[in-house]
């Protein structure tokens, strides 16, 4: 799985001119289910993300936990981040997962947030062409890869 977790003021999506998810203070995350991924890929991001700790304290260091400061989370599908740019100058994504596998471990990711103690996040639509608005704090951008991550389980 890859993720790209934006610290935001406030973020939304909308489909078709209506919003379909909005948060505050928080991450939005653009998030893309590879070809191999699993529920223990989706179970470790997720886990990753309720703790990332990119939020300033008092001292302006970024120590805090969404926890800390009550913020949410937008998750927006987003099978781009497979874009294979190797050959040519136009990506290929072919490494992404099949639609309806996708879609299962991108709900799967969502419930994990909620046990990682992320209240409701809001979502976009899979699969939809969504227009997603953020103001992105700091900014702060951060990239996670599973592949890159120890996955408990993960064979290789």
């Amino acid at each position: 799985m890859r993720a790209v977790i934006q610290r935001v003021s406030r973020a939304s999506v909308e489909v078709d001119g209506k919003t379909v998810g909005s948060i505050g203070k928080g991450f939005l995350v653009l998030l893309c289910v590879m070809q191999g991924d699993s529920e223990a890929e989706a179970r470790v991001l997720a886990a990753k993300t309720a703790k990332l700790r990119v939020f300033e304290d008092e001292n302006g260091k970024m120590n805090l936990a969404l926890s800390d400061v009550g913020g949410e989370v937008l998750v927006v599908s987003q099978f781009t981040l497979s874009a294979d740019c190797r050959k040519g100058n136009r990506p290929a994504f072919v490494a992404a997962a099949e639609p309806s596998e996708a879609n299962r471990l991108y709900e799967f990711y969502v419930g994990e947030l909620e046990k990682n103690g992320v209240p409701r996040p809001a979502t976009g639509v899979f699969a939809a062409h969504m227009d997603v608005s953020l103001v992105n704090d700091g900014p702060v951008t951060i990239l996670f890869d599973t592949d890159k991550m120890a996955v408990p389980g993960r064979k290789g």
